[in-house]
């Protein structure tokens, strides 16, 4: 195994998210990172938004449930808000600051693509709540992983089984099309910190493309063959 060094100091942890919408297969590639990071002995810590907290996961509840939805956009975007600041402040920001690294099912490009190009919530609304919730704390790599509508759509009825859609999986095809035109579009505009991923393929053949990237934008030195 090659020992690989990464490209901020080793004090602190790093934070990836993990983007895409309905069915893109997130939960899955966050646990073979996990699993990979493992391997490799750096800690990690697998969490999610909304929620990751008790207090957050208490909104979670509340938010696909629907009961957010009927607020009206600028209400239930507050309640994100809410959820993403005892999220940051008990469980990511301190995990960061011991040197574990967060792997984290959604952020901040959530809430501009569901919020903010889907619910129409203003980007001077959107910006004041980050400097208030996460400050200067961004992710240091987001992957989002991309679908085809109709394969996300097939792959969310499936993972549920009997249980009913929640707030998001009950929208039609439209609002998840622009779900996807909307993320690929963060993933062009900053592709400095995003990294777009087909995630159709095969699941091991998905992550393999997802190491690569933390790998190429994480680490000093290229793996080489038998490296995590």
């Amino acid at each position: 195994m090659v020992e690989m060094t990464t490209k901020r100091p080793s004090g602190r942890g790093r934070f990836i998210s993990f983007e895409g919408g309905e069915g893109s297969g997130k939960s899955t590639q966050i646990k073979k990172v996990a699993e990979r990071l493992a391997a490799a002995k750096l800690r990690a810590i697998v969490t999610r938004e909304p929620g990751g907290s008790p207090g957050a996961e208490i909104i979670r509840h509340l938010v696909l449930s629907g009961m957010g939805k009927l607020l009206g956009p600028d209400a239930e975007t507050l309640l994100f808000a809410a959820a993403r600041d005892d999220h940051v402040r008990t469980v990511i920001q301190p995990a960061l600051n011991q040197g574990t690294w967060v792997l984290c099912d959604r952020f901040i490009d959530s809430t501009r693509v569901y919020q903010g190009r889907l619910g129409h919530v203003s980007p001077t609304m959107l910006n004041a709540i980050d400097r208030v919730t996460i400050g200067d704390l961004k992710p240091d790599l987001t992957i989002i992983l991309d679908v085809p509508v109709e394969i996300g759509m097939k792959r969310a009825a499936a993972r549920r089984g009997t249980a009913a859609p929640d707030r998001f999986e009950a929208e039609d095809v439209h609002f998840h099309q622009e779900l996807r035109d909307a993320y690929r579009q963060i993933a062009a505009e900053d592709p400095q910190r995003c990294v777009l991923i087909d995630a159709t393929p095969d699941p091991d053949m998905v992550a393999a493309d997802v190491w690569t990237a933390l790998r190429d934008h994480l680490f000093a030195q290229p793996s080489a063959a038998g490296s995590p």
